[in-house]
């Protein structure tokens, strides 16, 4: 598959991210959590390193306070996390991943690391160098330029 146009290189982007995103549904499902996306997966990711209610989980996942908000309502419902009184001010509720939510992240996790060693391992020089590339971009981007 030749690319030879930054929308080629966009689609070819979105069809690696959306195989390694289809392996880990799989694993999720295979282990008792079917209908949890990659989405969810990775809010529960922010919850657990610190984004403790709808702004924060906002700010770390790039979506609206509205959208974080109706994801923490869902995970709640599905029993992946839990509101619970912050200790420092009553009138918050902190967010916290339950055991279940922790399974899932961690399934997610793993099968993501699982991909990604078997792409790296095809041609370890090739994904260094398109590793690197990647994280030029991004920074690149993060500077504005």
């Amino acid at each position: 598959m030749g690319v030879d146009s930054g929308a080629g290189f966009a689609q070819l982007l979105m069809r690696a991210f959306d195989a390694m995103v289809d392996e880990v549904l799989v694993d999720l499902e295979a282990a008792g959590h079917p209908g949890l996306t990659v989405a969810n997966e990775l809010a529960m990711q922010a919850i657990q390193s610190g984004a403790s209610s709808a702004a924060s989980l906002a700010r770390e996942t790039g979506v609206s306070r509205q959208a974080a908000a109706k994801t923490i309502a869902l995970l709640e419902s599905l029993g992946y996390v839990t509101r619970e009184v912050d200790p420092l001010d009553a009138r918050r509720k902190a967010l916290q991943v339950t055991p279940r939510g922790q399974d899932a992240i961690s399934i997610g996790a793993a099968a993501f690391d699982r991909v990604f060693r078997r792409w790296r391992d095809e041609d370890e020089d090739a994904a260094e160098v398109a590793i690197a590339a990647l994280q030029r971009i991004v920074v690149a981007t993060d500077r504005g330029q």
